[in-house]
């Protein structure tokens, strides 16, 4: 986005996946049309869901599990006391909880439902974080902002030269960006409330409802002006609650993700580029700001059909906790360490919903999906939400290791939307042919929020869990499936969508160019846990 517009589209999308929308305490309060729609079809219910009750009603019935799928959940951190998802947390049965001792010798103390990477022994949490390009610009400035020239550097400070010229561009940019916001903002504010004054002191009503302000009766060109700003705005779903988180979120991007003297990790107490130093962290694994993650579990595993809220695709499934994504960018060296955890721990899927535009420890982290490659553990990961093609420009973590040869236990997931039209690849999504794999539901969700409240939201970090959620119904009745043959079900199985064509996400919030949904990711399809039931069963119900 280039510049500020006063649209609650863009204010939406060009946070996506950082603020969440409004939690409520009861589902009734939200836009019941969407309650669940992820898990339903088009033929039956003319939405594009996965198909999960078609799968549960036409092909599971009473059909029983034969294994319960373990799912790494690596996020913000999880309300595991959430009522949706009683029964559905993970619980390490080897430990004791809160006896102070490492009762299985697996290198945590009191790790009963996961590890917080964000933590120390105190009990002190990190909330939020700089963004990586912040925290290299920190690193680099003192050393090359005076450099002209490349002469006389050797090879590994010719490379650190050319990232620093990377990394302060893309700091530039994001700085003049955000002051631009603010900007924007703030005028946008003084707009709206002399819009308010003007319709209080000269239309006599502090009721700005659309219903009042349509039946205002008094007419001038001040109240005429005023009372069509309201409207417009409150028509597109503007309320002044999408202004504050607005404003909040870009406060915070100019005072700690972009803010080279905050330096939060400080409280750890560990070095962040050193994977050997191992002794941080705490099992505080709830942590501070754990919306993000509950609503993923919540689309993964809700319980469903309890009367409470919603309905997660896998039943027979447990969610294990690894906090490692501030309200910021995620160091490479947690996310590393976190997939070694959950492999070592017994996750078959590990659903990581995040990302960030620079990876300087990538390698901890290649050495980490070997790992869970090695011993059959399949990484989802949410494509990103910036509307780009990804082969053009890139988002970390990547399934491609250091020397170019790609992961085969990992599938990166496009967002879509409900409906079958030309709008059915959501807006803010990021794509590729080769790198992006799959698409999932992830626009308008209605999942779990903190406190058992619930929220609704987009974002690629949505349509991952429906893939993991859609994988762990699967292995759970199919657990003998290897990673790549899963992989393959998964795509293969997927819904095709040849008609129509659908916009081409574009990262400067118009609409895009009309392309062939099949241009758009790899599989050229949406994931459908019905088809993938039905071919599990073809290809592998004898085995």
């Amino acid at each position: 986005m280039k510049t500020v517009k006063i649209s609650v589209l863009v204010i939406l999308f060009s946070v996506v996946g950082n603020v969440f929308g409004q939690t409520v305490s009861s589902i009734d309060e939200l836009d019941q049309q969407y309650m669940d729609w992820y898990n339903l079809d088009q033929k039956t219910h003319g939405f594009v869901g996965v198909a999960t009750e078609k799968a549960y009603d036409e092909l599971i019935g009473e059909k029983k599990t034969k294994k319960t799928v373990v799912v790494a959940v690596m996020d913000s951190g999880v309300d595991i006391d959430h009522d949706d998802l009683k029964g559905r947390i993970w619980i390490n049965e080897k430990e004791i909880d809160g006896n102070g001792i490492d009762d299985d010798a697996n290198g945590f103390i009191d790790d009963i439902h996961g590890w917080n990477y964000l933590g120390n022994s105190k009990g002190e949490n990190l909330h939020y974080e700089n963004m990586e390009f912040t925290r290299l610009y920190r690193t680099l400035k003192p050393i090359y902002e005076n450099v002209e020239s490349e002469e006389g550097l050797s090879n590994q400070e010719k490379a650190d030269y050319h990232l620093y010229l990377r990394v302060k561009e893309h700091y530039n940019q994001e700085a003049q960006k955000r002051t631009e916001e603010m900007e924007g903002i703030t005028r946008f504010e003084m707009i709206f409330q002399a819009a308010k004054g003007i319709i209080k002191n000269e239309a006599g009503t502090d009721d700005y409802s659309i219903e009042s302000l349509k039946s205002i009766t008094a007419s001038s060109e001040r109240i005429d002006a005023a009372k069509a700003f309201l409207i417009e705005r409150f028509e597109e779903g503007f309320t002044e609650e999408v202004l504050r988180d607005y404003k909040r979120h870009t406060e915070d991007y100019v005072e700690k993700y972009l803010n080279i003297d905050f330096n939060p990790r400080k409280i750890i107490g560990d070095d962040p580029m050193d994977i050997t130093d191992t002794a941080y962290g705490n099992p505080d694994v709830i942590g501070p700001g754990s919306n993000h993650g509950t609503a993923v579990s919540g689309v993964i595993a809700a319980v469903r059909n309890n009367g409470l809220g919603i309905n997660g695709i896998a039943e027979d499934v447990k969610i294990m906790v690894l906090r490692t994504t501030p309200d910021g960018d995620e160091r490479d060296k947690d996310v590393a360490l976190a997939i070694r955890y959950a492999v070592d721990n017994g996750a078959d899927i590990i659903n990581m919903s995040f990302g960030k535009d620079f990876s300087p420890q990538k390698h901890f982290v290649d050495e980490a999906v070997k790992y869970a490659e090695a011993h059959n553990v399949l990484i989802i990961h949410a494509a990103g939400n910036d509307a780009q093609n990804v082969e053009e420009v890139p988002s970390y973590p990547s399934d491609a290791y250091l020397d170019g040869i790609p992961a085969t236990n990992w599938l990166n997931v496009g967002a879509s939307a409900p409906k079958l039209d030309k709008e059915l690849v959501a807006s803010f999504s990021n794509y590729a042919q080769h790198q992006v794999d799959i698409f999932a539901p992830g626009q308008h969700i209605i999942s779990l929020d903190t406190a058992n409240t619930y929220s609704m939201n987009d974002g690629t970090s949505l349509a991952a869990p429906v893939v993991a959620g859609v994988a762990a119904l699967v292995l759970s009745y199919y657990p003998d499936l290897t990673c790549t043959e899963l992989i393959d079900v998964l795509m293969e199985s997927s819904s095709k969508i040849k008609k129509p064509k659908v916009y081409q996400p574009n990262p400067d919030g118009e609409k895009g160019k009309p392309v062939k949904f099949a241009t758009l990711s790899k599989s050229g399809g949406i994931v459908n846990a019905y088809e993938a039931m039905l071919l599990a069963e073809k290809k592998y119900g004898n085995r």
